[in-house]
């Protein structure tokens, strides 16, 4: 099942186990949002997201790495 913008934990494993090497605070934004849409189970209009989706995503990876 294809993960969307409010699946933010998932998103959030994914981001963890694709880029363990990545600290989630150095990324900004936009290129969050591009690492997001390019997750293999991610299938979501991008203009569904906004700064709060990419937030909860942010500090749900950061979760995710503690």
């Amino acid at each position: 099942m294809p993960m969307k913008w409010t699946d933010t934990l998932d998103i959030a494993i994914e981001l963890a186990d694709n880029s363990p090497d990545v600290d989630p605070l150095t990324i900004a934004f936009p290129q969050l949002m591009e690492m997001v849409m390019a997750l293999e189970n991610f299938s979501d209009d991008p203009e569904h997201c906004g700064e709060r989706i990419l937030e909860a995503i942010q500090m749900a990876w950061i979760e995710e790495r503690e």
